[in-house]
């Protein structure tokens, strides 16, 4: 049996860290799905290179990882920092996030990667919220993070991550509102979240 196979995340990322051979990659492997989705509808296309930068700082920030929370947390965690590192080096002034959407930021890729025209329009209307809901309800409704998890990406309370949390979902649905001009389109494109009500763990 592979070592990859039995390994947790921690004896993963211990042992790549000491140079172990296919330990670094099994990590990556194990976990690039979900960092790639994380950037890919925010930064389309330049998503490879914060891919690589997110488990480059993974490695140089192993010491902080001591398996309170999850990895794939962790992992996300970094992400987030790699990407408003992103935008703030490529805006070269302040970034709030609670305010800006990835429309103002001038880049949209979430509708060019939708197949289906109900996805399109829910990326659509993600890209128009701020940057920080959007990525709240990827990191809920996409990876599945419960309150715990989301506080811990987020460097949060929980109290205050559930408050977010519901003030984003009010901006989707007000976007969802502008966008479709339908109602029941907007109201049924919420239900289907609304399947992945923020779970405690």
């Amino acid at each position: 049996m592979k070592a990859n196979e039995v390994a947790s995340d921690l004896e993963l990322l211990s042992q790549w860290s000491a140079g172990v051979r296919g330990a670094g990659a099994a990590l990556i492997e194990r976990h690039f799905a979900t960092v790639h989705r994380f950037f890919r509808s925010k930064v389309g296309s330049e998503s490879a290179d914060l891919v690589q930068q997110t488990f480059l700082a993974c490695i140089e920030s192993r010491e902080r990882y001591r398996g309170h929370a999850s990895f794939k947390t962790f992992l996300l965690a970094i992400a987030r920092h790699q990407l408003l590192a992103f935008y703030r080096a490529r805006r070269k002034v302040a970034l709030d996030i609670t305010v800006t959407s990835l429309r103002d930021l001038g880049t949209s890729p979430s509708g060019q990667l939708a197949r289906h025209e109900r996805d399109r329009i829910l990326a659509e209307a993600l890209t128009r919220i701020p940057l920080e809901a959007q990525m709240i309800l990827e990191l809920v409704y996409w990876e599945g993070l419960n309150g715990v998890e989301l506080s811990c990406v987020l460097e949060l309370p929980p109290n205050t991550a559930s408050s977010k949390l519901r003030r984003a979902r009010l901006a989707l649905a007000s976007a969802l509102d502008q966008q479709t001009r339908d109602p029941g389109l907007a109201r049924s494109l919420l239900r289907g979240l609304g399947a992945h009500e923020l779970a405690e763990p």
